[in-house]
């Protein structure tokens, strides 16, 4: 049975929707704070406690923890004059990325066979 060929115009508007996740998780500092928070506490981490632990300034946390939540990926919870940051337990944008790459990958399969092509 052959397969059905791929939206590739859906493909791009999924990319699109992706777009935010995909600059937020490239950069190598924004990566290293979402493990510091996989490994930190369940309630969340203050930032400056993610910056010691990343050996970084508050601001530049600050500024990375932004950019995590504007990306859908990371919330904050004020507790008087603490602020904790968590992952974000809803994780839409986690299941948006995997959707595009089950799409990519079916894409893939209904490609025809390139071997031997020059």
């Amino acid at each position: 049975m052959a397969q059905k060929p791929p939206n590739i115009q859906a493909l791009q508007e999924e990319f699109l929707a992706c777009r935010k996740l995909f600059t937020a998780l490239g950069d190598e500092t924004r990566q290293e704070l979402l493990c510091a928070l996989l490994a930190g506490p369940c309630q969340g981490s203050r930032g400056v406690e993610l910056a010691e632990k990343i050996h970084l300034s508050r601001l530049a946390v600050s500024h990375h923890l932004q950019i995590l939540k504007e990306a859908g990926i990371v919330r904050a919870r004020r507790e008087g004059t603490y602020i904790y940051y968590y992952l974000n337990p809803q994780d839409g944008e986690i299941q948006r990325v995997l959707r595009l790459f089950q799409s990519i990958q079916q894409a893939m399969a209904s490609a025809p066979d390139r071997e031997g092509e020059p």
